[in-house]
């Protein structure tokens, strides 16, 4: 069971970063075609697609971006709504193919991309623990060993038992966050969900996180919540329409971005 710690100063972490990379991105890009007039039914969108009358405008979601982050590292990217944040965490997590570029990613990977990801809204919480567990590569032994730390550390008591249509957000991110970081994975991705839940469970997910990056784990978090990512990363990056803008210290890069904003 994984022991809670509190949270590292400067000298801790400079002495469990690694020169070895984890994350490598080579002029990664990402592009969506985007409609240049809205089309308000399915049937009218085919149907114009068939007689050719749809046209697009290219949308550059990441632009030439070029990154390595290091084993140990707990890693925070800022920016604007639409700024590309989402989008390079889903390439580094392979669920969506840079348009151009290269990711390397050097390690198992458990990401938390969105609320009830992998759950099935009519399966208890008990079941949607092995089924999720599945989908990041866990098999059921794996899982009978850490279910009764994944019910205590979500906090959902008999919940467990009830179908998850029936929970709160709150309640979904405990349970996907317990789930993802039952075993100790080599690359953690959060997108938000630590800004779901009351205090003391964003403090016990904090505490979980400072024990992983102790254990040589790497955190790649995306978060609107400013102060949390200047107290938790040990590097910032700046994303602004998909361009890194600064990259480095978390107090100087957020310092910047708030002057730019």
């Amino acid at each position: 069971m994984l022991t809670e710690s509190k949270l590292m100063n400067t000298t801790d972490i400079n002495e469990i970063l690694s020169t070895e990379p984890m994350i490598i991105l080579d002029n990664v890009a990402v592009k969506y075609r985007v409609p240049t007039e809205r089309i308000g039914t399915f049937k009218e969108f085919a149907i114009r697609t068939l007689q050719r009358r749809v046209s697009y405008k290219n949308f550059w979601a990441l632009d030439d971006i070029n990154l390595e982050i290091s084993k140990g590292e707990v890693f925070g990217l800022v920016g604007n709504n639409g700024a590309g944040k989402s989008t390079m965490l889903k390439v580094i997590s392979r669920v969506l193919r840079p348009t151009k570029g290269r990711v390397r990613a050097y390690g198992k990977i458990a990401p938390l991309l969105e609320l009830g990801a992998g759950f099935h809204p009519e399966l208890t919480g008990r079941e949607n623990i092995y089924l999720n567990g599945a989908l990041l590569g866990y098999s059921k032994e794996e899982m009978d060993q850490v279910f009764d730390e994944i019910v205590e550390f979500s906090e959902l008591g008999n919940f467990i038992e009830a179908p998850i249509r029936s929970y709160s957000s709150g309640m979904y991110a405990r349970l996907g966050f317990s789930v993802a970081t039952a075993h100790i994975p080599e690359i953690l991705i959060l997108d938000e969900i630590l800004s779901v839940g009351d205090e003391a469970f964003q403090h016990k997910c904090n505490e979980r996180m400072m024990s992983f990056q102790e254990q040589g784990a790497t955190v790649i978090m995306v978060s609107h919540g400013l102060s949390k990512v200047e107290e938790m990363c040990t590097r910032v990056a700046w994303l602004d329409h998909g361009v890194i803008q600064k990259i480095g210290d978390p107090h100087e890069v957020i310092a910047a971005y708030r002057d730019a904003s």
